[in-house]
C-alpha cells in the first residue's frame, strides 16, 4: 500500500514514521525547507519538497498510484484541497483529511471527504468518558448552533501562562473543558495552572469565541 501524507508537523511526521515502521510505503510532503532538512535525517529519500495542495506536487509524488491521501496540515483549507484534488484529479480511493476546527467537519463530509479527523471531537468525547455523570460537558458534543469550542496552545508569551484557572476572568458563560499536557489528558478545576505548552480546549458563545482566543493566546 502506497500512502502520501501531507503536511509535516507533529502529526504528519509521527504518522510517517509510525507507518514506515509497520512496513508501509510513504512518501511525507512539506513546503517548508526548513522543516524538510530535518526529516531527511530521519526518513531519507520518502520527504518531497512542495505544496501538496498544488497538483503538481501530487502528481510528482505519484498520486496516479496511492491508495490513501491523507492531509493533515494546521490549515483545513488545504486539507480540503489536497483531499479534493487527490480524489478528483489522481482518483486516489480513500481521503482521511485533519479538521483543526470541529464547525468544518461536516462540511468535509459533505464535499466528499471518505474520513475526517477532529482533535477536538474526540477530546470531548474523552473527557465524557471520564466524567459520564456530568450533563454539561455530554451537551457540549452535540454542536448547538450557538456553542464555539476553542483549542488554544498556550506559550511563554500567553497572558494566563503560570496562572490558576479560577484565577483568569474569562468570558461570562465560558467553561475551560480539557487541559492537554504532553499525552496526558486533565479535566481541569479552578486550582489548575495553564503552563507554557498547554494545549486548552474550551467552550464559550460563538460571540465571545474571538475574545476569549484573544486572552488565551495574545
Amino acid at each position: 500500500m502506497y500512502i502520501i501524507v501531507v503536511g509535516g508537523g507533529k502529526v504528519g511526521f509521527y504518522l510517517t514514521k509510525t507507518l514506515l515502521a509497520e512496513g508501509y510505503e510513504v512518501l511525507l510532503i512539506e513546503r517548508n525547507p526548513n522543516k524538510i532538512e530535518g526529516f531527511e535525517e530521519q526518513f531519507g529519500a520518502v520527504i518531497l519538497s512542495g505544496d501538496g495542495a498544488e497538483a503538481q506536487t501530487l502528481k510528482t509524488a505519484g498520486a496516479a498510484r496511492a491508495d490513501v491521501v491523507i492531509a493533515v496540515t494546521g490549515e483545513d483549507e488545504d486539507n480540503l484541497v489536497i483531499c479534493q484534488t487527490a480524489k478528483q484529479k489522481f482518483h486516489v480511493r480513500k481521503t482521511i483529511a485533519r479538521v483543526n476546527n470541529p464547525k468544518n467537519e461536516s462540511l468535509f463530509q459533505m464535499l466528499g471527504i471518505d474520513v475526517t479527523v477532529s482533535q477536538t471531537n474526540h477530546i470531548l468525547h474523552l473527557i465524557e468518558q471520564s466524567i459520564p455523570g456530568n450533563s454539561f460537558v455530554h451537551l457540549l458534543s452535540l454542536a448547538h448552533p450557538d456553542l464555539a469550542i476553542v483549542d488554544a496552545k498556550i506559550d511563554r508569551s500567553s497572558p494566563v501562562a503560570d496562572m490558576q484557572i479560577g484565577r483568569i476572568s474569562l468570558p461570562t458563560g465560558c467553561v475551560i473543558a480539557a487541559v492537554i499536557r504532553g499525552s496526558e489528558l486533565i479535566v481541569p478545576n479552578s486550582t489548575t495552572e495553564l503552563i507554557p505548552g498547554d494545549d486548552v480546549i474550551a467552550i464559550t458563545h460563538r460571540d465571545q469565541e474571538d475574545e476569549l482566543r484573544a486572552l488565551l493566546v495574545a
